[in-house]
């Protein structure tokens, strides 16, 4: 299992030598990891530090606590929940970009300054993305039936992920995110709401939609709506994972375009993989699903069906994403493969395991994560005001993000926003080239 617990605990330590060894022995042990550590307090004998843990259930946290309380030197103060504390009253807030300190300032913002401005739309709909904050702005859309790896929650117990996607599209692209919940399980309901309020944003961001569904949803949104629509469980994944596979390619001199791939999973991010694997120029593609509709699915766009044994023989490259932990048995791996297990928290196959089985490159869902592809994906496809979002925009984020890895690493660093607006100028540029964009008319102001 992995370490899906954090907890915050205050320790007392005396500043004799030893005794924070003895912890981090005991901490490993029982299979914890160290996340932050911070010195709160120093005096003349003792030291004061707070230490997040990371694991696997709240049992073990409780067994780690009771031998805490056994040691010599080392006495526990506090216990918190770091991820609790951290989603009190959520994680966003809007903030004005514009000062409001007078009355004058006041009418200029408001009424009846503001009249002007709303009459200069109204002539020229497109001033819209001068005077409003429109072109910067993303719906994150669920009605919470595929949330992470919890499943069909629902769409309010879902709203902590999208206040986190909102988050990171400020953080690191700049971008407005507002999350929008919808309580409904029917596609029409969700294309019909998502119309009604497109005309508010820039761009439309599906987000933990589960198959078949996600499917008809985006591809009608995307038709009927004249600004970029992506389910990113497919588009943002599968662009993070082929930057991973451009990468592995150097590491294992692979030539990645005439390699076989291998998807076991075809839910929304196994499809969105293998469609833009193809697009990228790989023609052999297998894949397994236990659905049957899926593999029919997979088969319509060019995929070949096999079974799970299929799969592992045919493919040189394997990328997993079931959400069933121990699905691949080290026995299925074929020397020098390419394992990419993806789901989480526990993957169809510990990388550990898969190396030890012969692969030649293993990871996990750890290291392949979307939010590394979807800031910059979005704010192109918004600097170039495009339509859509196309193939081409996708593999030039994935390239770019290949380019901005380290010698030996799978992805970049995720907090690097030079990273994500490098992303977004190659994305714009795609755009501009493929042609996916409004006509704006010059405009006299």
């Amino acid at each position: 299992m992995r370490n899906n617990i954090i907890k915050r605990t205050r320790l007392k330590f005396d500043d004799v030598a030893g005794f924070l060894g003895r912890f981090a022995t005991m901490i490993g042990e029982y299979g914890a990891l160290f996340g932050e550590i911070s010195t709160v307090h120093v005096g003349k004998r003792t030291k004061i530090r707070d230490i997040d843990l990371y694991v696997s259930d709240e049992e073990t946290f409780d067994r780690i606590c009771d031998e805490i309380r056994k040691m010599d030197g080392v006495d526990l103060i506090e216990v918190k929940d770091a991820v609790n504390e951290a989603h009190v009253d959520g994680k966003i807030e809007i903030h004005p970009r514009v000062d409001v300190e007078s009355i004058d300032d006041l009418s200029i913002v408001y009424t009846p300054g503001v009249a002007s401005v709303c009459k200069k739309i109204e002539a020229d709909p497109e001033l819209k993305y001068k005077y409003t904050g429109i072109q910067n702005s993303v719906a994150i859309v669920t009605n919470g039936t595929a949330i992470l790896g919890l499943g069909d929650i629902g769409a309010v117990a879902g709203m902590p992920v999208m206040e986190g996607k909102s988050l990171l599209f400020k953080i690191l692209s700049g971008v407005n995110g507002y999350p929008i919940l919808i309580e409904n399980k029917d596609p029409e309901v969700v294309i019909q709401a998502v119309k009604a309020i497109a005309p508010t944003y820039g761009a439309i961001k599906l987000e933990d939609i589960k198959a078949p569904e996600c499917f008809e949803i985006e591809d009608r949104l995307d038709a009927e709506l004249d600004i970029p629509v992506v389910h990113d469980d497919q588009h943002g994944t599968a662009v993070v994972v082929l930057s991973a596979l451009l990468n592995i390619a150097q590491y294992t001199y692979l030539n990645l375009k005439r390699a076989s791939v291998g998807i076991v999973g075809l839910g929304a991010a196994g499809i969105g993989i293998s469609k833009l694997l193809r697009a990228y120029g790989i023609e052999q593609v297998y894949g397994t699903d236990i659905n049957e509709k899926a593999a029919e699915r997979f088969a319509a766009l060019g995929g070949i069906p096999t079974d799970l044994n299929g799969v592992m023989k045919e493919a040189r490259i394997v990328i997993a994403t079931t959400g069933v932990p121990g699905l691949i048995k080290p026995e299925m791996i074929q020397p020098k493969q390419v394992i990419l297990a993806l789901s989480n928290p526990n993957p169809e196959i510990t990388a550990e395991d898969a190396l030890a089985a012969g692969a030649a490159y293993a990871a996990d869902g750890r290291s392949v994560n979307n939010a590394i592809a979807f800031p910059g994906l979005f704010k192109g496809a918004l600097m170039a005001r495009a339509t859509h979002i196309n193939n081409a925009m996708k593999i030039a984020a994935a390239t770019t993000i290949a380019s901005f890895t380290m010698v030996g690493d799978l992805v970049p660093n995720i907090l690097d926003t030079k990273l994500h607006l490098a992303v977004a100028r190659a994305v714009e540029e795609a755009a501009l080239k493929t042609g996916v964009v409004k006509y704006v008319k010059s405009v006299a102001d």
